[in-house]
């Protein structure tokens, strides 16, 4: 398939996605950090169950970067249980912390500032960081020009024959920036379409595909 033809074909479903959910308004946060924080909760769990964990940091004025670079592990753990893996995930937390005040002195903006290429290679040796998490990071809080892939991501794609199911996380993101226009929030807005898609109807077991929004891409 031509770039050409696989960009119309990713903008017409994109199209129709839009169309039929309209704008996302992802990430839902008040400040970049707190999409940050987000952003790293929200591994292996859905986002009611991080929005429960931010509130509650938010309650007890603790989201904020020198607060939490200064709060214990243990006790930072037990402000997030509602995220589920709370101990590994304030870990992670604490771990990121660490990186973001000794590399960027705790400032959202210096981190910002940072090449793209570069940032990400700084947030991926973070233990605990992924492509998707620290992608998340770059696009959502950051503002850079990455597309973020995800579990409905490659489900969706692969299920109407775009990619192999087995495609690997950077194969994936390939085909997205190198055939769509660089946009930043494009990317931010088709990849949100893509997780209401997942989540509303490609389901993992039984999915609803005699009313897709994209049935008649198959």
């Amino acid at each position: 398939m031509t770039k050409n033809k696989t960009q119309d074909i990713l903008e017409e479903i994109y199209q129709k996605l839009f169309s039929r959910f309209g704008k996302q308004h992802w990430w839902p946060a008040q400040t970049q950090f707190e999409v940050i924080v987000g952003a790293i909760l929200t591994q292996n769990t859905n986002w009611a169950n991080v929005e429960k964990a931010i509130n509650n940091l938010k309650k007890n004025k603790l989201l904020a970067p020198k607060k939490l670079y200064l709060l214990p592990e243990k006790k930072l753990a037990a402000f997030i249980v509602s995220a589920g893996y709370y101990n590994i995930k304030a870990k992670r937390l604490k771990a990121f912390m660490g990186f973001f005040f000794k590399n960027y002195n705790g400032s959202v903006k210096k981190m910002a500032s940072r090449d793209t290429v570069r940032l990400r290679r700084e947030l991926l040796s973070v233990k605990g960081i992924g492509p998707e998490t620290a992608d998340s990071i770059l696009l959502y809080a950051l503002n850079k020009l990455v597309f973020v892939v995800d579990a409905y991501t490659k489900r969706i794609f692969s299920r109407h024959g775009f990619i192999h199911e087995d495609t690997d996380y950077h194969q994936v993101q390939d085909l997205f920036m190198q055939s769509m226009k660089k946009d930043i929030q494009l990317f931010n807005e088709y990849h949100a379409l893509i997780v209401r898609l997942g989540k509303d109807f490609c389901l993992k077991k039984k999915p609803r595909c005699e009313i897709c929004p994209l049935k008649s891409q198959k």
